[in-house]
């Protein structure tokens, strides 16, 4: 693969970071909605393929935007040419001259001019249109898409060893762009978890009509996470065997950006790669893959989905909100007789008392210096007993024990988990369509899928099918009153009182 020197720059890299961070100045303008519907005319006005045009053909198109939308302001109560002139300034429209009209040198210097948005200009109003549409329902986990992602690793592998470098381009830019969807999904989805369980003022019945479809979802997105975890781990490292670097090459070499050097473009599809690996398999069994840290964010919010359930629950209950009580906590410090009856009551009603960990002080605190913040000073060695009990440690035991923290424990209890999930994983494969006596693994996975099935149970509905899945099984429990199943095991038999039993391949 040849070099060679990047080609001038044009368009949107002759604006500097001041004039893109100018092109949103009408957003905080003292006219913004007036910037944003003129703004809303071009781009309309664009969807129907007229680019360019003049102050009166501005204000047809806002009026036209008035009949349909009510917070359209009427364009005969606005400064048009003053409003485009601000828009010209801050680099979102250019300004041209339709000498085609003008009759005069003053006509066309002043009469005939007609706008249209600049490259960067539009990027910017797409980029605020979005802000002000975004909702909640934009807030959703992607689980589907890891049945894409191993089919597409697996496509990639076989285009690599069949050496046709455009299908690994194809693959690598769908994976690339997959990744980042589901990056950016799990990052507003997290976000707005965080945001509903900070608030202090939780409408219980909003919030308890979607308690049930939050918690399968993010029930859903964890098994199937789980479940595709280890085989993606293996896909990548099986498209590695194939040729990494002949891969990347490959990928480069297809690669039809035009104004980017091959040397740019073979760094570009290496950073692209490596952040793959990292979310999906990284190089080292200690570190662990943005899969994992996702799962594991996952069940933390679930956690925060069920104590916030727990607190709109006992408000409920109570008859008091949040709210309500902060109003009257707010109420007995303003009529708090002094000041220091204000911290008398603070420290009562937050419980905040010194903590004694951070009053311990260093073996030679004349050694360090008093103006390094806590960020820059040493840290200071605390006994195993103060940290876990609160208690000092006894006279004339010496120096306090460190505090053991064994990574290498901590990577084979992970090593341990990887490993039992794969066992999982590949005996609920044959669980199905097996005939002879159930494995213990099998029959592990089988008691897992009736534990979780049996627990979904809902209070007075016992002739209501109930069903769970997981690793790709899905079982389905039909009340039958009367009637026994049976299910024979390598280590005894398993009796159902009353269910029909059913397993099928589903989503797990």
């Amino acid at each position: 693969m040849t070099t060679g020197t990047a080609p001038p720059s044009f368009g949107l890299d002759d604006f500097g970071l001041d004039d893109r961070m100018r092109l949103f100045g009408y957003v905080t303008a003292d006219n913004r909605l007036a910037y944003l519907w003129v703004l809303r005319a071009f781009d309309a006005a664009r969807s129907g393929y007229q680019v360019v045009l003049h102050t009166a053909e501005v204000g047809a198109t806002l009026a036209t935007l008035a009949g349909t939308h009510p917070g359209c302001p009427d364009p005969a109560t606005l400064e048009l040419p003053r409003l485009l002139d601000a828009l010209v300034d801050w680099g979102v429209l250019d300004r041209g001259q339709d000498g085609a009209r003008a009759a005069t040198l003053s006509e066309y210097r002043n009469r005939h001019s007609v706008y249209q948005f600049t490259e960067a200009g539009y990027r910017a109003h797409r980029a605020v249109e979005s802000v002000l549409a975004a909702g909640l329902e934009d807030s959703s986990l992607s689980r589907l898409v890891f049945a894409d992602l191993l089919a597409d690793l697996k496509a990639l592998a076989a285009a690599n060893a069949a050496g046709d470098g455009e299908e690994v381009f194809r693959k690598l830019n769908r994976l690339d762009r997959a990744l980042a969807d589901v990056a950016e999904r799990a990052a507003r989805f997290y976000h707005m978890l965080g945001d509903l369980s900070r608030t202090h003022d939780v409408r219980p019945e909003v919030f308890l009509s979607h308690k049930d479809a939050l918690l399968a979802h993010l029930r859903d997105f964890h098994d199937e996470l789980q479940r595709y975890t280890p085989r993606l781990r293996e896909a990548v490292e099986e498209a590695e065997a194939t040729g990494l670097e002949r891969m990347i090459e490959a990928a480069a070499e297809a690669d039809d950006r035009l104004f980017a050097t091959p040397a740019e473009r073979l760094a570009d599809w290496h950073r692209r790669w490596t952040g793959l690996r990292s979310w999906l398999a990284p190089p080292g069994a200690d570190t662990p893959s943005e899969a994992e840290r996702l799962s594991g964010a996952t069940m933390t919010a679930v956690s925060d989905v069920l104590a916030l359930l727990r607190r709109v629950t006992e408000s409920r209950r109570g008859g008091v909100s949040r709210e309500s009580q902060l109003r009257h906590l707010a109420a007995w410090f303003t009529q708090a007789g002094s000041e220091d009856a204000a911290h008398a009551l603070f420290d009562v009603v937050f419980g905040l008392g010194a903590p004694r960990h951070a009053g311990v002080a260093h073996a030679d605190p004349e050694a360090i210096p008093t103006r390094l913040s806590w960020w820059e000073a040493p840290a200071v060695e605390l006994s195993r007993t103060l940290v876990q009990s609160g208690r000092m440690p006894g006279q004339g035991n010496g120096r306090p024990a460190r505090i053991d923290r064994s990574d290498v424990a901590r990577r084979v209890l992970r090593e341990r988990q990887v490993a039992e999930e794969k066992r999982q994983a590949a005996a609920a494969e044959g669980l199905v369509h097996t005939t002879a006596p159930l494995t213990e693994p099998q029959a592990a996975v089988l008691r897992r899928l009736l534990d979780l099935a049996l627990a979904a149970r809902a209070a007075g509905r016992r002739d209501a099918p109930v069903a769970a899945a997981a690793f790709g099984v899905k079982l389905t429990l039909t009340p039958r009153p009367g009637r026994f199943t049976t299910v024979v095991t390598e280590s005894g038999r398993l009796h159902l009182d009353g269910y029909d039993l059913a397993l099928t391949q589903g989503r797990g």
